[in-house]
């Protein structure tokens, strides 16, 4: 699973990442990808490594890498080892690094009060479910099912 936090949704998508790594009967295998100006944590260089990442983005939420979550930032503002633009660009950029059989086990939740056209265009070409998941109550969500 795909799981892109933006904005005033960072805190909710990293509540989901946690709540569902506590999960053990789901077993979803995460990637968490989040995007900010400026973060309410120290970013820190990850050591968990994902195919397909562009050159340079090892910047980590460290609270995920804890748990041993695999998870990517974004920030337009220039943040070291961060993705340099929008959340929603960098997860385009690497979902177009993905071949089957991942994209076929692939689901994508987006914590975002509105999403970006490309990244719906791109997971709909991709056959990817695209689920936006806009509370920031931290209310839960059905996931969707698993293909």
């Amino acid at each position: 699973m795909l799981l892109i936090g933006e904005g005033d949704h960072v805190a909710a998508a990293l509540q989901l990442a946690h709540s569902l790594h506590r999960d053990v009967a789901a077993n979803w295998q995460q990637l968490v990808l989040l995007g900010s100006e400026t973060f309410s944590f120290r970013a820190r260089p990850s050591t968990i490594l994902v195919e397909g990442m562009p050159a340079g983005v090892i910047a980590c939420a460290p609270s995920l890498e804890e748990w041993g979550i695999a998870s990517r930032l974004a920030s337009p503002s220039g943040l070291p080892g961060c993705y340099d633009g929008a959340v929603a660009d960098l997860a385009i950029e690497w979902l177009a690094s993905l071949r089957p059989p991942a994209l076929n086990q692939l689901q994508i939740v987006v914590r975002a009060s509105s999403i970006n056209a490309a990244l719906e265009a791109a997971a709909g070409r991709s056959g990817v479910p695209l689920l936006i998941s806009p509370m920031l109550d931290g209310s839960s969500i059905a996931l969707p099912p698993r293909r």
